[in-house]
């Protein structure tokens, strides 16, 4: 009777400590988007040009990429649940106070550096803790995880539009980042302190990164969330404006709407993503990978059709099929990662992918910034679609030719 206690009072902790990460992750997209929603008011504000504005979002996103890495190796070496509190704490005052601001370099260093220094301490913490408790259905506690991302967008670019232009601009970062102090307290309060293996096994941070890249696999998978990061980046922070601009729509309408269709796409394929790939994984490891690249693929086509759509209708559409395919991805991102390193490492793993995959991706919104008064904002976006294209391939060379051989490495460790 006592174990079966032990055992109900374990599983019942480890989906409230999902549900209170699924916030936290909630609030890491949210925040990050507000920016997004509300760049044309605070361009007319402070009279920035579209390349500042670009620069604002590229400086989060190279902050984040640079940072990741020591993330992950601290993850694997402290207290996840420390480090996942501090991370919301820290981004959630930088977005309170980035409300403050008057001029670029403010920007940059709240927005930027602070907000995305503390996000990057969240992900590789939190996604190697939901691995070590969801063993068995690791692809579907992650794609559950991943579900925060599109709530978060949709409801900040709902919410921040609406406030934005009811109290102004500021008072959407005054919102998201107050919540998010709140949360950081109680995840303190709920999550247990955990002790990761490398408390007691500690490799140094040179020696663990040449465990990892020595891995062909690994590099394709890095290379493939890259090319999924660029087309991503890009699209949140342009997609809004785009909108705007084409339809004439509202700021609260164009930030619903850019995000909206596509978010809920992204949600129906996220979790039939993690179903499948759970599914088709037990067959052969591989088809997490077959899973993502086949998404890639397939979704290919609609993110031409964001930027080429003539009628708000087919736009809409392009966006939602976009994120099914989108979503099917993202179910695997680190499920497929885990495949092919060694457990006591995989904080450290998400860390480094997080890395190559951000600071490449980050060139993608200033690139368009820049572009934007040229070649307009609509082909650039309209041909983002050439990058996922070269992710799959990459994710169907590392299935053809890679993965057997670096899965049969660490399997008696899985």
């Amino acid at each position: 009777m006592m174990d079966q206690n032990v055992s109900g009072s374990r599983k019942s902790y480890k989906w409230e400590m999902l549900a209170w990460l699924w916030l936290a992750f909630f609030l890491n997209q949210a925040d990050r988007q507000v920016f997004s929603v509300v760049l044309p008011l605070i361009k007319v504000d402070l009279k920035l040009t579209d390349g500042e504005l670009g620069l604002i979002a590229s400086a989060l996103v190279w902050t984040y990429g640079v940072l990741v890495p020591f993330a992950g190796f601290i993850g694997d070496r402290l207290s996840r649940r420390n480090i996942i509190g501090t991370s919301l704490l820290v981004w959630s005052a930088a977005t309170l106070t980035t409300g403050l601001c008057h001029t670029l370099i403010q920007f940059i260093f709240l927005r930027g550096v602070a907000t995305g220094g503390g996000e990057a301490f969240y992900a590789p913490a939190a996604n190697a803790l939901i691995s070590e408790e969801h063993t068995n259905k690791r692809s579907f506690a992650l794609a559950l995880h991943q579900t925060a991302v599109y709530f978060g967008i949709i409801l900040s670019g709902l919410i921040a539009g609406y406030i934005a232009e009811l109290y102004g601009w500021r008072h959407a970062f005054y919102l998201f980042g107050g919540f998010g102090i709140l949360i950081a307290v109680i995840i303190f309060l709920r999550l247990k302190k955990d002790l990761p293996a490398q408390v007691t096994e500690k490799v140094d941070v040179v020696t663990t990164a040449k465990l990892i890249f020595k891995k062909p696999t690994v590099i394709l998978l890095t290379f493939s969330f890259a090319c999924m990061v660029f087309v991503n980046v890009g699209y949140l922070t342009w997609m809004p404006s785009l909108l705007a601009e084409k339809f004439d729509l509202s700021l609260a309408e164009a930030g619903f709407s850019s995000m909206f269709y596509h978010h809920i796409g992204a949600f129906i394929g996220v979790i039939s993503g993690g179903s499948l790939s759970d599914r088709f994984s037990k067959i052969n490891p591989a088809n997490r990978l077959v899973v993502q690249g086949v998404s890639l693929l397939l979704g290919a086509p609609f993110i031409y059709w964001i930027g080429a759509g003539e009628t708000v209708t087919i736009t809409y559409a392009a966006l939602f099929m976009f994120g099914i395919f989108r979503g099917a991805y993202d179910s695997s991102i680190f499920a497929s990662l885990y495949e092919v390193v060694k457990p006591e490492i995989k904080s450290s793993a998400s860390g480094l992918m997080l890395m190559c995959a951000f600071l490449i991706g980050a060139f993608s919104p200033v690139l368009l910034g820049y572009l934007k008064p040229t070649l307009g904002i609509e082909t650039g976006v309209s041909y983002l679609w050439l990058s996922y294209f070269i992710g799959a391939l990459s994710l169907f060379t590392a299935v053809l030719f890679f993965f057997k051989k670096d899965r049969e490495e660490i399997v008696d460790k899985i």
